[in-house]
């Protein structure tokens, strides 16, 4: 009887360290926030190239 009651108390333990750590976990970044952070990490000239594909597809946007 006390070995079932050990090992209960055993999984529950586990299982809520297991909430914690999934409760703990951040939310996924929306996509705008990582794509600032991918722009920010590269070089200037692969910056500009980038920007400028963006602007490139948002004035091709606008036309339509």
């Amino acid at each position: 009887m006390t070995v079932a009651i050990v090992i209960i108390v055993v999984v529950l333990l586990v299982a809520a360290l297991v909430a914690i750590r999934i409760s703990g976990r951040r939310r996924p970044v929306d996509g705008v926030a990582s794509f600032r952070r991918h722009i920010d990490a590269l070089s200037p000239e692969a910056r500009r190239e980038v920007i400028d594909r963006v602007q490139n597809a948002r004035d091709s946007g606008k036309g339509k």
